[in-house]
């Protein structure tokens, strides 16, 4: 049998026409691959630029939280003028694991927070796990053992936590602690750390910084006005320093955007250390974090001379949501109880707010006045 004819030969035009397609075809394919690389490559942000600059994240809500937020005004969205930098990072991790600012540049580390103690929380346990990896004084902001600042509350609920760091603590009492009668547990239990010169307020120098630590319970210490005691031991304290940087550690916020809110009674704490050219206030009282950009008295931005606030209510207490958004706040979170680290340079600070389970941080840095 003789073969059939084989098929017709595929035409010459027919040829090119496949050609041109595969070659189409293989470029698309190559601007795919690269626009897909592109996307991945700005789906990893870094949390700190090149040279130490800090990237601002935050997210307007954390997630996973029912209770709590996280936010960055507009204020803080940017830096904290010519003389410093701030940012906010929403980066996994930050819990304070890493090596302390100190070890690079040998200047001193203060860190801690207010309202701790609470044998019904697990927050005191925490934060005191993050403390026992950096170096430094320790302060307190108040309100140290819940709920009465009784002796038996702070061997019961603050000791075990907080108490491994009793040789390096600076404490500053609270509203809880003076609700036992005249502060007795608060003040048994720190001895001559809570009261050096007898009285519940004190001042120390650390490195190249003076540090005032005052109690803003007004009602229970006859007044923090000028012509109170602690007013008038306030003015000659700082007439006599000559530090070159200054920060002050006192319980109630004169400013806040949490459940408390403003407390005009620590005016009169304000309009002393703002005559007297203080740097920065930190506080407690409200349970979250807050940083303020530097204002004055009336609670106007004041770039030059203003004191930067931070609100620091988050030691290992139940923690509390914001009400509203006070003027200047430039950074709140209420997510996580953490530790407040500042490292004291000579002539200026950094800061990091170092949030015990991770998840965000606030950091910057300022130069003192």
């Amino acid at each position: 049998m003789t073969p059939g004819p084989a098929g017709p030969l595929p035409r010459r035009s027919d040829v090119a026409r496949q050609i041109v397609l595969a070659a189409i075809a293989f470029v698309a394919t190559l601007v795919l691959v690269a626009g897909l690389l592109a996307v991945l490559g700005r789906s990893s942000p870094s949390a700190v630029g090149p040279s130490g600059s800090t990237k601002t994240s935050a997210s307007a809500s954390a997630s996973g939280s029912a209770r709590g937020s996280v936010s960055a005004s507009a204020a803080g969205s940017g830096s904290a003028g010519p003389s410093g930098s701030t940012g906010a990072s929403d980066s996994p991790g930050a819990s304070g694991s890493g090596p302390t600012p100190s070890a690079a540049t040998g200047d001193p580390v203060l860190v801690g927070a207010g309202d701790i103690g609470d044998c019904d929380s697990p927050g005191d346990e925490q934060t005191a796990a993050q403390i026992l990896q950096i170096p430094g004084t320790v302060f307190t902001a108040g309100d140290n053992a819940y709920p009465d600042g009784s002796l038996t509350t702070f061997q019961e609920c603050y000791s075990p936590t907080w108490g491994q760091f009793l040789d390096r603590t600076r404490p500053a009492p609270g509203n809880h602690d003076w609700e036992t009668p005249k502060a007795a547990g608060y003040t048994a239990y720190f001895g001559t750390r809570a009261t050096p010169d007898g009285a519940t307020w004190y001042a120390y120098d650390l490195g190249a910084w003076h540090i005032v630590v005052l109690d803003s319970d007004c009602a229970k210490v006859s007044g923090c006005g000028p012509e109170s005691a602690q007013g008038r031991w306030l003015a000659k304290d700082l007439a006599a320093s000559k530090a070159s940087c200054t920060l002050a550690i006192f319980h109630h916020p004169r400013w806040s955007s949490g459940e408390h809110g403003d407390d005009p009674t620590v005016d009169p704490f304000w309009r002393a250390l703002y005559t007297a050219g203080v740097d920065v206030i930190v506080n407690g009282h409200d349970h979250d974090y807050e940083r303020f950009a530097p204002q004055d008295p009336a609670g106007h931005a004041d770039g030059a001379q203003g004191i930067r606030q931070f609100v620091v209510g988050t030691g290992g207490t139940a923690l509390r949501d914001f009400t509203h958004l006070a003027p200047n706040s430039e950074f709140k979170a209420a997510v996580d109880h953490g530790v407040l680290r500042l490292v004291l340079h000579a002539g200026s600070y950094s800061w990091t707010f170092l949030p015990s389970k991770g998840g965000f941080s606030d950091a910057g840095s300022t130069s003192c006045h």
